[in-house]
């Protein structure tokens, strides 16, 4: 299973299925990773193989959707030509979460993805569509092919700073630092886990 991913600046990508996260379990930060960025993602579940798929045959190529996010390991996210991939192979970093919704739930303007850090919302979006899904699917299948199964997930925005070892909010250095992400949808919690290190 392939976890491809559409950036904010258009470029697409793959993640390992490895990092695949959809039970809520904490994320205990390795040593050597000192920092956690996020990007908000849109997703969609692939449910037919494709490879060149045209723009107006896009639709049928994915059954369900939800939102989720993507965590990058903040100390090899410096700008490098291979920061990316680098930073996005850790374990259970990709947190695309089950169960996904119908396609229908994007024309509510009113159903919001909400994520909150301790609490405090830190993102929230609802302009989530089909046409954003279908245009990745288009532009990433001219490269990579899909198949049953695959994940493909759009930046909603760049990586931005979440959570670190040292936490200014806690007064510096912390080694116990400790962070609750929660993330919502129509009201539904979709995840809730910790990021410890």
């Amino acid at each position: 299973m392939n976890i491809i991913v559409k950036t904010v600046s258009g470029r697409c990508y793959c993640r390992p299925d490895t990092s695949w996260e959809r039970e809520d379990k904490d994320l205990f930060s390795p040593d050597h990773v000192n920092s956690f960025l996020y990007s908000p993602v849109l997703f969609a579940r692939i449910c037919k193989a494709g490879k060149c798929v045209g723009r107006k045959f896009a639709g049928r190529y994915y059954d369900s959707v939800g939102y989720g996010m993507l965590l990058y390991a903040g100390d090899m996210f410096d700008g490098s030509p291979l920061s990316y991939a680098s930073s996005s192979c850790l374990d259970h970093t990709s947190v695309l979460p089950f169960p996904m919704y119908n396609r229908i739930t994007l024309e509510e303007k009113s159903n919001a993805f909400v994520l909150q850090k301790d609490g405090k919302e830190i993102f929230s979006f609802s302009d989530g569509n089909t046409d954003m899904i279908e245009d990745a699917i288009s532009e990433a299948t001219m490269s990579v092919s899909v198949r049953i199964g695959d994940m493909i997930a759009i930046e909603l925005a760049g990586p931005a700073l979440l959570s670190c070892r040292e936490n200014p909010e806690q007064g510096g250095k912390n080694r116990e630092c400790k962070n609750e992400i929660r993330g919502s949808f129509c009201g539904n919690g979709l995840f809730c886990f910790n990021i410890i290190f």
